[in-house]
């Protein structure tokens, strides 16, 4: 067995299942020496940051850090590095690739005295996005309160520049306000590291003129200024810049203006998010300098305020401090609970209020503008929804209100719960995997001894009987264990291309027989249904699971359908189900009219073992065995269903554009053969190397037997005779049977080799049954299946070496 390092939960990995978990997860993990230098890297930092492993190994982690950053993180890793099992923790940029920067929480520990690790372990969670979407709720909160408490035009500008800075580079910036009486160009506020404000100037051709003219937010990096300039839509003004933004500043009734950042070094420094920010903000800014124009302040001040508090994206309203009276809803808010403007200004902020009170509370507390909260709201339909809200206290026509930014997160909330539901499973399926190796090995020596007892001449009366009794047992124990394997989708399949719908059409031939009269059957298959590449006889076990199931749902009859048909699935359906990759499928549907199921039971069905029927009635591994099987064919399962109202299987395989393959035929010998070539025995668990052994020997064979690869190359090079079969276990320690496979066979070329397996990840991913020099034997295996692939492969060798 591999060597296990221990989990936090008292579990253990093995090195494979670690090197899974570090491929699969979405974090960064690395290790660093004692003065920053990378060491070790996870695939993470490719898929994320888009450097290969090689380009960072030996580098100095500061080299990837933001230049402000790099001196205060020298400081906190020297003094991490000073003490051993110190940890540390903090917010950190990265810089990818392609020169953009990426926000990350960042935990390391020093492990450098550790012999097993001597390193500092570092692990790095992506947090760009939440970090974004903050900044950007940030941004317009302070340019809300900017706009309320600032009435010079000049101090209001600088801190909308301010609060820009939060979320993309802003060094270079600057305002350009149209006056249409003139048709000049002035420059109320520039900061930029080479140019200085310039004088009122003409329109022009110039990039901010472009965006003015188009009325359209713009992002001109070189190759973009290029083009226009050799189409006479632009001419270089000021110092040229790789990368420059601009958005126009617009009002409800005319474009007044451009707002510009630019960068003078990277081509990449924005993209088309910071574009539409922008110009989201650009609409606010326009609106703020339209009421700093504005004679009349208090009047002006309310009218813009609507205008500005309309033109939120996200659900905006502003409420009486102390009668909760709704004074002001935007657009959005009017959109996403369902009732009118008219209809909240009627209402006090206590209708949003669930069964829980927490709405009331929201409204009698409101948090802090920077820290958001999580309420559970009623829509005017009665629907309930997630929202993250943010408020804060102002003065509104004189009275102390409060103004509430909020979020729908429903869907991020649901997106969140599929993520943690198919984590689980992949988590519970690893510890069945784990499970049915263990078990397996166990059964190969009990089926084992059971065998070879029953064939010797002793074994009589109700002795034979008894261990006929074992025998059986162990093989409800070893069909147990294949629906384990199925589930942890490390059973061994034979996958060919076939046509579904060959399957539905045989199953529904056999089906009524096992469901009963009282159960209506319909059939319907599409006629130009793709073809997949999956184990019929698997696919045929999954319809025949499914209609147990709806059987069982159904006990005083009903309708069970099963239905084929094509699906294209787009980023859309990918975006609700981020588990599923778009794609062309063919969709496998069983739906029945049955008791159906609630929420909380759907979200156990697929786990082992799990069972609503009552003792004795069900193993709990049907639908296991189902999700385990889908999800090794490269498919997707979802199950709808309402309590009452039936259920709804719909299973997604990978369609592919091949035809049809034929299903090969084995050839079963007549009687077990025998030999007397010599074979080589690797196995670390002693009683199923024993069991082995005793097979071989009861067939004539020559049997040289070792505990592991390093012992077996050692036996191999000892050895003066020929060694024409290696009979090994698939996981060993130190050294794998593929792994010793190849080497004793550049040692000895037509050396023939068998694997054992009781499950691994190579197995299931890599069948060998059909190889001209090898075979792949899964555990329990009994005699005559190790004696027939032994001769099998030894006769074709032998067929080989002779002459034409």
């Amino acid at each position: 067995m591999p060597p296990r390092t221990p989990s936090v939960s008292g579990l253990a990995f093995t090195e494979g299942q670690l090197q899974a978990f570090l491929d699969t997860s979405h974090d960064l993990f690395a290790l660093f020496s004692c003065d920053g230098v990378i060491l070790s890297v996870s695939p993470g930092f490719s898929r994320t940051l888009g450097y290969a492993p090689e380009e960072l190994l030996g580098t100095c982690l500061f080299d990837l850090l933001d230049p402000e950053e790099q001196d205060p993180a020298r400081l906190s890793f020297r003094s991490l590095a000073a003490k051993q099992g110190a940890v540390a923790s903090d917010h950190c940029h990265l810089r990818t690739k392609d020169g953009s920067w990426r926000v990350f929480e960042s935990s390391l520990r020093n492990l450098i005295q550790d012999p097993a690790v001597e390193a500092i372990v570092a692990c790095f969670h992506d947090i760009t996005a939440r970090y974004r979407m903050e900044a950007e709720r940030q941004v317009i909160s302070d340019v809300i309160h900017a706009l309320n408490e600032t009435s010079n035009l000049d101090q209001l500008l600088v801190r909308i520049h301010q609060a820009l800075k939060k979320i993309l580079y802003a060094e270079n910036c600057f305002i350009a306000l149209h006056d249409p009486e003139t048709s000049m160009f002035h420059f109320p506020f520039l900061v930029d590291r080479f140019d200085t404000a310039p004088p009122p100037q003409k329109v022009g051709r110039s990039c901010t003129a472009y965006v003015f003219r188009t009325g359209r937010a713009s992002l001109i990096p070189q190759r973009e200024f290029d083009r226009l300039a050799a189409a006479g839509e632009v001419e270089l003004v000021g110092s040229p810049s790789p990368s420059w933004l601009g958005v126009p500043l617009k009002t409800p009734t005319a474009t007044i203006g451009v707002l510009v950042v630019q960068h003078y070094e990277s081509e990449n420094a924005y993209d088309g998010r910071d574009l539409q920010f922008l110009d989201s903000v650009g609409g606010h800014i326009a609106l703020a300098i339209e009421r700093r124009r504005a004679d009349d302040t208090l009047s002006k001040s309310e009218s813009l305020f609507r205008l500005l508090f309309s033109h939120n994206p996200l659900p905006t309203w502003l409420y009486d401090r102390d009668t909760l009276c709704f004074l002001q809803v935007n657009q959005a808010a009017v959109e996403l609970y369902g009732y009118s403007e008219q209809e909240f200004l009627c209402l006090t902020v206590s209708v949003l209020e669930t069964l829980d009170g927490t709405a009331a509370a929201m409204a009698g507390a409101p948090n802090s503008a920077d820290v958001p909260s999580v309420r559970k709201h009623r829509r005017k339909d009665g629907k309930t929804i997630d929202i993250e809200v943010r408020s804060d206290d102002l003065e509104f026509g004189g009275r102390p209100a409060v103004l509430v930014v909020a979020r729908n997160i429903s869907e991020q909330r649901l997106l969140e719960e599929q993520l943690r539901q198919a984590q689980k499973m992949e988590a519970v399926g690893r510890l069945a995997g784990g499970v049915a190796h263990d078990f397996n090995n166990m059964l190969m020596v009990i089926k084992g001894h059971t065998e070879m007892l029953l064939s010797s001449p002793g074994a009589v009366g109700n002795v034979t009987h008894k261990i006929e009794q074992i025998d059986r047992a162990a093989d409800r124990a070893a069909s147990l264990t294949r629906q384990l394997l199925a589930f942890s989708r490390m059973q061994v399949l034979q996958p060919r291309v076939i046509n579904l719908n060959e399957v539905v059409e045989e199953m529904g031939k056999l089906l009524p027989r096992l469901i009963g009269e009282d159960i209506e059957l319909v059939v319907r298959t599409a006629s130009d249904l793709g073809q997949i590449r999956a184990d019929a006889s698997q696919m045929e076990q999954i319809i025949m699971n499914l209609a147990v199931n709806a059987r069982d749902a159904m006990p005083q009859g009903g309708r069970l359908v099963i239905e084929t048909s094509n699906a294209e699935l787009d980023h859309t359906y990918n975006a609700r189900h981020p588990v599923i990759q778009a794609g062309r499928y063919a969709l496998l549907a069983v739906t029945d009219t049955g008791t159906g199921m609630d929420a909380e039971t759907q979200t156990h069905i697929f786990e082992p073992f799990f069972t609503t029927k009552e003792q004795g009635k069900g193993t709990g591994l049907g639908l296991a065995t189902v999700y385990g099987v889908v999800k090794q064919s490269g498919g997707f399962i979802w199950v709808y269903s309402e309590p009452g109202k039936g259920t709804s299987f719909k299973i997604y395989l990978p369609r592919v554009n091949q035809g049809a393959e034929r299903e090969a035929q084995p050839r079963i010998p007549a009687e077990i053969p025998r030999g007397t070539e010599t074979v080589l025995l690797a196995e670390d668990e002693q009683d199923v190397r024993e069991v082995a052994r005793e097979f071989l020997e009861s067939a004539g064979y020559n049997v040289l037997e070792v505990s592991d690869g390093h012992e077996a190359l050692r036996v191999a090079q000892e050895h003066q005779g020929p060694i024409d079969l290696l009979v090994t276990d698939m996981v060993m320690p130190g050294m794998t049977g593929q792994e010793l496979a190849e080497r004793l066979q550049q040692l000895r070329k037509d050396m023939r080799v068998i694997f054992m397996s009781g499950y691994t990840e190579q197995a299931a991913g890599h069948p060998y049954a059909n190889g001209h020099s090898s075979r792949l034997l899964t555990k329990p295996f009994n005699r005559a299946v190790l004696l027939r692939a032994a001769r099998e492969l030894l006769v074709t060798a032998s067929e080989k070496e002779r002459p034409v």
